[in-house]
């Protein structure tokens, strides 16, 4: 459903048209006019949280990443690309060997053409960036088809160190724009969703998402849970990053918006923030419109289905019109959302840059990394 009644005509009616065609929204257009409002202040920050989770590591689980070893690589070079537009982790940036980029590239962009500032958090990452970062010391997360992901304890301490991160950022901006980098993610948010009630699906970073192998990782997981708290239930089945991000949400000060960037992980996220506090800030859960049309998914559904008043947003970030085929490949299936993408769209669109006027500025930044990327082989 299309919406524009939220679109500052008299300031922005330029954009007008432009703007309908790229967003779309299922909720209260207030809310969405609201957080613009917050965003246009010029008080906003973008936090990328990296994390890992040995889960990503079973074979056939993603494909972050254009090397299986190259994994725990993924969320450093995601926020060192978005930092500085190139990696110093490993040579390029994240790319599968057949030139489809991270979504970070849609992050790079959108951010620095709004002119939002970032920051990256390391929250259970196993390579930490060459670049500025706030590091918590947080253990990764184990595979929890074999394993519980962490320890109470663990689980406990990263909901604290979430919070306390987020009272003073809340004190900083009147807006925060959360997103992750974690490969394998998606299967851990589907035994977090499952192992809180919602019998959710989720979507995935591959054109065909292998459905039955997560089915086989999260029955695995849930059959050790013998408990119905919902931080060791999160212990067991879930990840550093969604405990890390549920408790900035539960943390943040109240008059502080929050855009949840992201797809299906971030359902886990908010789906965990109910549980750690009953009276959330004002929030909407922005993600790409490959997440949101993945019928395998009804995306604004779920997310109704954890918060009934939440708010959702839509961003088509148009890549079938790209002249590469690198990122084509998104339209028909491939990576969906990550590292902030849809998110980081939205946080534009406040100022009144949509995807159609960054497309351009995404197919340069593409072809300026694969030319460095032939470079280095």
């Amino acid at each position: 459903m299309i919406r524009n009644d939220f679109i500052r005509k008299d300031k922005h009616a330029c954009r007008f048209w432009c703007g309908i065609m790229c967003m779309s929204y299922n909720g209260d257009s207030g809310t969405i006019d609201d957080i613009h409002h917050s965003i246009e202040t010029g008080r906003t920050l973008f936090v990328l949280v990296m994390s890992y989770t040995r889960t990503c590591e079973i074979p056939g689980i993603t494909v972050a990443g254009s090397d299986p070893a190259m994994l725990k690589y993924t969320p450093p070079a995601d926020a060192e690309f978005i930092y500085s537009g190139r990696c110093l982790s490993i040579p390029g940036i994240p790319v599968t060997p057949d030139g489809k980029p991270t979504p970070a590239l849609l992050t790079r962009v959108a951010l620095r053409e709004s002119k939002i500032p970032h920051i990256a958090i390391n929250a259970g990452g196993i390579i930490t960036p060459q670049t500025p970062y706030i590091d918590t010391k947080m253990a990764i997360g184990d595979n929890i088809a074999e394993s519980k992901a962490m320890t109470n304890l663990q689980a406990k301490r990263a909901i604290s160190f979430g919070k306390k991160i987020s009272r003073t950022f809340s004190k900083l901006c009147d807006c925060m724009v959360l997103a992750e980098s974690i490969p394998g993610g998606t299967t851990t948010a589907l035994a977090t969703l499952r192992g809180l009630g919602y019998q959710h699906k989720v979507s995935s970073s591959m054109p065909d998402n292998p459905v039955s192998l997560k089915e086989d990782i999260v029955s695995a997981a849930l059959g050790r849970i013998r408990t119905d708290n919902h931080i060791e239930v999160a212990a067991a089945v879930s990840d550093p990053m969604i405990l890390f991000l549920s408790g900035m949400i539960s943390g943040a000060l109240k008059d502080t918006d929050i855009v949840l960037a992201g797809g299906t992980q971030m359902l886990a996220v908010l789906a965990l923030s109910r549980k750690l506090r009953r009276r959330l800030p004002r929030i909407v859960l922005a993600t790409t419109s490959y997440v949101a049309d993945d019928p395998e998914t009804n995306f604004h559904q779920q997310a109704k289905d954890i918060m009934p008043n939440i708010t959702t947003v839509s961003m088509n970030p148009l890549l079938e019109k790209s002249v590469h085929p690198g990122l084509q490949a998104y339209a028909d299936g491939f990576a969906k959302d990550g590292a902030g993408a849809g998110g980081s769209m939205f946080a534009s669109s406040a100022y009144c840059l949509y995807p159609s006027d960054l497309l351009p500025y995404v197919d340069d930044e593409y072809e300026k990394i694969m030319s460095s990327r032939m470079s280095v082989k």
